[in-house]
């Protein structure tokens, strides 16, 4: 039987999976016109939401309405990926050492290891990607890994680094929809660690 509590409990990770799926999709690639759909019909919970995620959800969908893919693609490309290196690098290494392909990464990739999870044979980019694990972070929560668990990878390979990158990420030059991307963000962490700090 389930209580009104267990419904809560669940909903609440279903939204804590969500939010973080969603912001690894819009690091992953240029939305699609189906994303912009998704994301501009956006709006913010319940009295849970803090003000700072309510305002960051209220922007990206009035940023995400009316959107041209086509211009996105060109926005994605300046920010990520550009000619040799975009505006932003969104490696944890990078942000951790300053340079790529360093030890955050074969720490991660023991990690990652440890906890079941096996790199797709057609993924290109690094798992320090900052779309790889939000990914991972969001099928944790979704699978019903431990909080313990969760607040390990959380603090070990995100709250390290992210903090800074979606600040680099709203004050880059090309950023237009991606700077309510990176409040986004930025909101999420901050509402993350607090929720995993309580539950510690």
């Amino acid at each position: 039987m389930t209580t009104a509590d267990d419904a809560s409990i669940e909903e609440e990770q279903r939204y804590r999976a969500s939010a973080w799926a969603l912001l690894a999709a819009l690091l992953r690639a240029a939305p699609d016109q189906a994303l912009l759909d998704h994301v501009g019909k956006l709006s913010p919970g319940g009295d849970g939401d803090s003000d700072d995620l309510s305002e960051a959800m209220s922007s990206l969908a009035g940023a995400a309405q009316g959107r041209d893919p086509v211009q996105l693609e060109v926005e994605f490309n300046n920010l990520f990926i550009g000619v040799g290196q975009g505006e932003t690098v969104p490696y944890g290494s990078f942000y951790l050492t300053g340079f790529l392909m360093e030890q955050p990464l074969s720490d991660l990739r023991d990690d990652l290891r440890a906890l079941g999870f096996e790199r797709n044979a057609d993924t290109h980019e690094p798992e320090d990607h900052a779309a790889a694990i939000l990914e991972v972070f969001s099928v944790m929560i979704g699978d019903g890994f431990s909080l313990q668990q969760q607040q390990g990878f959380f603090e070990t390979h995100m709250l390290s680094w992210l903090e800074r990158f979606f600040t680099d990420l709203g004050r880059a030059q090309s950023a237009d929809f991606y700077r309510p991307v990176a409040q986004f963000g930025a909101a999420i962490l901050k509402l993350e660690s607090a929720y995993l700090s309580m539950r510690s």
